[in-house]
């Protein structure tokens, strides 16, 4: 007999193809989210939970499936699962490390560059029927080559931005808890400097920072003030993980004189762009 798993949501199809040879699964949703009360019901009886980003698969939910083996997270991130309650019960959980390093590097040179030249404000300035001819200071923006790329977060992410970097011809910074070899410094062409000092001469900065308790709200009201006077009207952020809360009204306050920011997903907004290429959905699918 096949094992019963609940996917919270539908999937690609090529994966649900995959899923039916091997499970009797059962959809919960195909375009919305569940709600607990909905996945505490329909997980119920099952061995197997295939979850989302979007899905809080917290201790109360866990205990309303005894007979729950596994619990599958589609994404790289598992904060919305709560592991220790999960181990307690010997309940295994998987995540989709890797698949999204490059997508997301991308993503995030789309939104400097979108910012720096003024991309979206042109755009909707068009879409208006605004535009009435040529202008010398029309939509004036950044240049991006040779200036300072502060990364704060060297990991597979930071260091595929610091890459693609290189071609801008920057000087890269960077900040970790974990120094990167000489011999990675060398590759990657990334200096490293205290967060502080990063902050306070970067013209860019870029954070790829997984979200744990040290990293919540990383970037708080004090740390943005760090930045020099003279750099806050030039200095672009670019915000590729959920450390940042849209519910944080000091947060709001202190980035209402920043000349740029941009964010892919916030902490209570889980939904985000950098998965979304069939190529990646597929990935995440069928990750080994």
């Amino acid at each position: 007999m096949k094992p019963k798993i609940l996917i919270t949501r539908k999937i690609l199809p090529e994966a649900l193809d995959y899923l039916k040879k091997h499970t009797d699964y059962e959809i919960g949703a195909t375009k919305r989210n569940l709600t607990k009360e909905e996945i505490i019901k329909k997980v119920r009886g099952k061995e197997g939970l295939l979850s989302l980003l979007v899905d809080d698969i917290d201790k109360k939910i866990i205990d309303s499936a005894p007979s729950l083996k596994i619990i599958a997270n589609c994404a790289v991130g598992y904060n919305n699962i709560d592991i220790s309650e999960a181990k307690k019960k010997g309940i295994l959980v998987t995540n989709t490390p890797g698949v999204l390093t490059e997508t997301t590097a991308d993503l995030t040179w789309a939104l400097i560059m979108a910012v720096a030249r003024k991309i979206p404000q042109a755009d909707q300035y068009t879409r208006r029927k605004k535009f009435k001819g040529w202008e010398l200071d029309l939509f004036l923006g950044k240049e991006i080559t040779g200036k300072r790329l502060g990364i704060i977060g060297m990991g597979r992410i930071g260091k595929a931005v610091a890459l693609r970097a290189q071609a801008f011809s920057m000087e890269i910074v960077y900040s970790d808890p974990h120094r990167l070899t000489p011999e990675e410094e060398e590759k990657y062409k990334a200096s490293a400097l205290p967060l502080d000092k990063l902050l306070s001469t970067a013209d860019i900065i870029t954070i790829h920072a997984s979200l744990n308790p040290q990293t919540f709200h990383l970037i708080s009201r004090e740390k943005i003030n760090l930045i020099r006077k003279e750099l806050r009207d030039k200095a672009i952020t670019a915000n590729a993980v959920r450390v940042y809360s849209d519910k944080d009204k000091k947060y709001r306050q202190s980035v209402d004189w920043y000349s740029s920011i941009c964010s892919d997903v916030l902490v209570d907004k889980t939904d985000m762009v950098a998965p979304r290429t069939k190529n990646i959905q597929h990935k995440i699918g069928f990750v080994p």
